[in-house]
């Protein structure tokens, strides 16, 4: 399976005519928030595979070309605080920040992130009774604390996501919020079992759907 990642930046080359060359093969679209949302609405429309998306900190409604004020990219399915099987490949989705604006909207704190993931669990267990196993994929706006993230409080990492990877062993998780402006810099990570991926603001993932690896990025 070929997965298109994306995160936090129009990218040229997908807001483009020649999407459907560039990425031919694509199997999955994913959105790791603080994108526009005609931007996703153009991909889903333009490439033929599905989208599945989580919101980030700065994500709120948006008025189209048309007047028309939209809440959720039309066309393109809400991971939030879900978990969704796509083929053979489990995707769970918990998108925003940590909070650092009292009461804005896709803001958490360590314990309101805790509290999400919690509500994750029974689906996380169904999958384990169904499927022999909790997840494969995590997708997510902010990083894990301690891996990819920033000092500032942010762009912060949640402890939380480090504790759902230790127990619940997805194979990869995906997350953008943090942008890389230097070459070098360290966006993919192993955690226990997972594969840590910074996708912003675009990355193309080659995923075994059946040994539940990344072949190649």
């Amino acid at each position: 399976m070929k997965i298109l990642a994306l995160s936090d930046s129009v990218v040229a080359g997908v807001y483009s005519p020649n999407i459907c060359q560039k990425y031919a093969g694509v199997d999955l679209v994913i959105g790791c928030g603080d994108l526009p949302y005609y931007y996703l609405e153009y991909v889903v429309t333009m490439l033929p595979a599905d989208l599945y998306y989580v919101h980030g900190n700065h994500d709120k409604p948006q008025v189209m070309s048309s007047g028309i004020t939209v809440t959720e990219p039309r066309g393109c399915v809400s991971l939030e605080g879900r978990s969704i099987r796509v083929g053979n490949t489990i995707l769970a989705g918990l998108g925003g920040s940590m909070r650092y604006t009292p009461g804005a909207a896709h803001q958490y704190s360590e314990v309101e992130m805790r509290q999400r993931i919690f509500r994750l669990l029974p689906s996380l267990m169904l999958n384990k009774i169904r499927y022999g196993r909790y997840l494969d994929i995590l997708v997510a706006h902010s990083p894990a604390h301690g891996i990819h993230d920033g000092s500032d409080l942010p762009h912060r990492g949640f402890n939380s996501f480090l504790t759902l990877m230790r127990l619940f062993k997805p194979r990869l998780m995906l997350h953008g919020h943090v942008h890389i402006y230097r070459t070098g810099t360290v966006v993919t990570t192993p955690y226990m079992q997972t594969t840590v991926m910074n996708v912003y603001p675009e990355r193309l993932i080659e995923w075994d759907e059946d040994a539940r690896v990344v072949l190649s990025k």
